[in-house]
């Protein structure tokens, strides 16, 4: 399959400033992303995804393309990740070149493994799946099953619209929840259906102990403790 790697790196982050190129362990939090792109054996082509001049250069200069810049209108906060796929993919397609899937990779998931997205990738093309999301597991207390929402009457009811709860733990069905660092998904899945994940889903569980999704300083300072520790 040729497979597109996309990486979204606008400018304007709210909750930790400039985040995409900001330093994190001496290199730019985009790097950590990007060398782990370049190295797939999967990955047909890998390019940046930004409206910003200075993230665009930064790219460049770790080896990642930037064909286009991102319009503006595709760069605001409420921006549907999907429509800044699909633009990448008629850019290309406008140019001739075609891809079977593409793989969504955010900049803030930094600590992903090579060997994790290869995996990812493989299981995405064996599968035969329509897309295919990084997950990690549900804590069993937050467990749709046990988990209430707030019915027309004031009360509580299960979430998952059972009518009586499962009363014990070893009961309860395994459940996952997307952790962001990995999204593939079939180009015919996002143009025709403009959906990331299609009519089937498989999935791929990520290390707890590598996960992490930057989108506050809290988040970045928790990035800093994680290779501190790790650098032991």
């Amino acid at each position: 399959m040729r497979i597109l790697g996309v990486i979204p790196a606008r400018g304007g982050s709210k909750g930790v400033p400039r985040k995409n190129i900001k330093l994190l362990n001496g290199k730019p939090l985009l790097q950590y992303t990007s060398e782990i792109a370049l190295k797939s054996q999967y990955l047909t082509d890998v390019i940046l995804s930004s409206d910003d001049n200075q993230i665009i250069r930064v790219a460049k200069s770790l080896g990642i393309q930037a064909p286009f810049i991102r319009p503006t209108a595709l760069a605001e906060d409420q921006t549907p990740t999907i429509d800044v796929i699909i633009h990448a993919l008629e850019w290309y397609e406008n140019q001739g070149i075609f891809f079977d899937g593409v793989c969504l990779l955010q900049v803030t998931s930094p600590f992903r493994t090579l060997v994790f997205l290869d995996k990812a990738i493989d299981k995405f093309i064996t599968s035969g799946c329509d897309s295919l999301v990084s997950v990690q597991k549900v804590p069993h207390e937050y467990n749709p099953h046990w988990t209430f929402e707030v019915n027309p009457e004031g009360n509580l009811k299960i979430a998952t619209g059972e009518e009586k709860i499962i009363s014990r733990r070893q009961d309860l069905p395994e459940a996952y929840h997307r952790d962001g660092s990995i999204y593939i998904m079939k180009t015919e899945v996002l143009l025709k259906q403009h959906s990331l994940y299609g009519r089937s889903t498989s999935f791929i569980e990520s290390t707890p102990e590598l996960y992490l999704n930057i989108d506050t300083l809290a988040d970045w300072e928790k990035a800093e403790l994680m290779i501190k520790n790790n650098q032991k």
